[in-house]
């Protein structure tokens, strides 16, 4: 890139690029700069300047150090930037001199280098709560200027494209760890991670009761509270406002009938609290479940027993009636002869 003015010359040194420029300046005298190839940042630059003078010129090289000073580089025709660095873009002069009288020019370097590491703030920096209003910035020395993109832990998606990434109200689904990415034609730079806490009261608690199935009398019962919170909360068990036990899980061992009945747990921290309930019934004697099952063999086992009754009897009504092969058969004759005359009368 190239820009001229009326009495300046003007260059743009640009990274990685192979850039020659030989620029005649506009004032009087034959005074000209050359400035030989460029590479990319760290390597060798050379600044020549050339007059056509006689006798032959004597040539010195300045750089402007502040508003008003200059300051001496050297007594050389050609100015040698061994490794050039984003701090050597600025105003360079070399001045021609003879006997006969001396000649001025100068003209401008810009370096042009991909983004530095970011730097990235959290604004305010002390504790945020929930509903707050949170800023995050992100910066990063860049030529030309760096593109920002804010991206949260391992979400591959951007969530912000400038270098303040504003949330106007915080919830807990913000809290966790932010990265800024900033980038230019030259090349980009990730920030380090920067981590958000974001601080709230508890959600509604979840309880539950181990082992999950029906309670039988004399076994042990864990109960247990849970409640995302942050900071941590702290747990309290009650039943019929009685303090039971200030940790998260309440155990009631050889438990008893008269144990049944709600426990009330209530997660509390320095933001808020919240509570919750959970209802048990202790059973007693064996349990519901083993005399469910007995009910349903015994309903399938009925109609079998029933078949059996009633074959037994008939066997057993068919045993009765059989004749007996001693008794004589006029007297079997004689007795069934009585039984169809004379029929049998119950009282």
């Amino acid at each position: 890139m190239l820009m001229r003015d009326e009495f300046n010359g003007y260059f743009a040194v640009v990274e990685g690029f192979y850039v020659t420029l030989e620029d005649v300046l506009e004032n009087k005298g034959s005074s000209r700069f050359l400035l030989g190839r460029h590479q990319v940042e760290d390597r060798s630059v050379t600044l020549t300047c050339s007059s056509d003078a006689n006798p032959a010129a004597k040539y010195t090289w300045y750089e402007k150090d502040g508003d008003q000073n200059y300051k001496h580089l050297s007594s050389e025709q050609h100015h040698v930037f061994s490794s050039i660095k984003s701090s050597d873009s600025g105003w360079y002069w070399c001045e021609a001199e003879n006997d006969l009288g001396r000649q001025t020019s100068r003209l401008f370097i810009d370096v042009k280098y991909p983004p530095r590491r970011p730097s990235v703030s959290l604004s305010p920096s002390g504790l945020i709560e929930e509903g707050e209003p949170v800023t995050l910035t992100c910066s990063s020395d860049a030529n030309p200027a760096a593109n920002y993109t804010w991206y949260k832990e391992d979400n591959k998606h951007p969530i912000g494209v400038k270098s303040e990434y504003r949330v106007p109200s915080v919830t807990s689904e913000d809290r966790g760890h932010y990265i800024c990415m900033s980038e230019n034609q030259y090349g980009q730079q990730n920030s380090s991670s920067l981590f958000v806490d974001i601080f709230y009261g508890p959600k509604s608690p979840l309880v539950s009761v181990s082992p999950p199935a029906e309670i039988l009398e004399d076994s042990s019962v864990t109960l247990t509270c849970s409640s995302d919170a942050n900071p941590a909360a702290n747990y309290t068990w009650y039943k019929e406002d009685k303090l039971l036990s200030s940790e998260q899980n309440f155990t009631i061992s050889n438990i008893k009938p008269e144990h049944g009945g709600e426990y009330h747990c209530r997660v509390q921290n320095r933001i808020g609290s919240h509570h919750s309930t959970i209802q048990l019934t202790v059973c007693g004697g064996l349990p519901l479940q083993t005399m469910n099952i007995a009910k349903m063999i015994l309903v399938a086992l009925l109609p079998v027993l029933l078949l059996v009754f009633n074959l037994w009897m008939r066997k057993k009504k068919t045993i009765g009636f059989k004749p007996d092969s001693k008794e004589p058969k006029e007297m079997l004759e004689a007795r069934a002869s009585s039984d169809e005359t004379h029929p049998a009368v119950f009282h």
